[in-house]
C-alpha cells in the first residue's frame, strides 16, 4: 500500500462519521465547477470599487482551468484512489483523472490571488480552500499529493494573477469608465 493510500485511510478512521459525511459533501459541493470562486467574482463585480479585482480573479480561474483540465490532467492521467480500493463514495464518481485536484487547485489559485494582494477577504478564502481540498481527501477522490500538487500550482497561478493585476490590470483598467473607482 501506498504512503498516500495509508494517509487516507487513516482520514477515513479517524474522522469519518454520518456528521462529518454530511459536512464534506457540502463542503465539496462549494468548490464544484469552482462555484464558491465564481460567485465571489459576481460579488466583487457589484461594486466599481472592485472590479478589477473581479476580472483578474476571473481570468486566474480561467488559467487554472485550462492548464489543470485541459492539459495537466490529460498528461498524467492519474487514477482515482477510489479504483484502487473498495469503498462507497459519497459522491459521483469524477469522470476526470486525479492529479492534481482541480478544486483544490482553484480553490488556492483564488485564495492565493487575494492573499497576495493582501485582501480583507483572503483568511476567509483560505479557510475555504483548506477546507475544500481536505474533503477532496476525505471523500476519497484524491490522493494526498494529487491535493499538494494543486495547492501549490493554484498558490503559483495566485502569485502570477496578483502580479498581472497590480503591473497590468490595475493600471490599464482603472482609466475605464466602468472600471473607474471614481462615480
Amino acid at each position: 500500500m501506498t504512503l498516500d493510500l495509508s494517509i487516507l485511510e487513516w482520514i477515513q478512521r479517524v474522522f469519518s462519521s454520518p456528521i462529518m459525511n454530511t459536512v464534506m459533501v457540502s463542503v465539496t459541493k462549494l468548490g464544484d465547477n469552482g462555484f464558491i470562486w465564481i460567485v465571489m467574482v459576481l460579488l466583487f463585480l457589484t461594486t466599481r470599487k472592485t472590479r478589477i479585482l473581479a476580472v483578474g480573479l476571473a481570468l486566474v480561474l480561467l488559467v487554472e482551468l485550462g492548464l489543470v483540465e485541459g492539459f495537466i490532467k490529460l498528461i498524467v492521467q492519474r487514477p482515482r484512489p477510489f479504483t484502487e480500493v473498495d469503498i462507497h463514495l459519497l459522491i459521483p464518481a469524477p469522470n476526470s483523472t486525479s492529479f492534481p485536484s482541480g478544486h483544490t487547485a482553484s480553490s488556492f489559485a483564488a485564495a492565493g490571488y487575494l492573499l497576495f494582494l493582501k485582501r480583507k477577504e483572503a483568511p476567509l478564502a483560505l479557510f475555504l480552500a483548506v477546507i475544500i481540498a481536505f474533503s477532496r481527501l476525505y471523500l476519497f477522490v484524491h490522493y494526498p499529493t494529487d491535493v499538494l500538487g494543486g495547492g501549490v500550482l493554484g498558490l503559483l497561478l495566485g502569485y502570477l494573477g496578483s502580479l498581472l493585476y497590480t503591473r497590468i490590470l490595475y493600471p490599464k483598467l482603472i482609466s475605464v469608465k466602468w472600471f473607474s473607482e471614481t462615480v
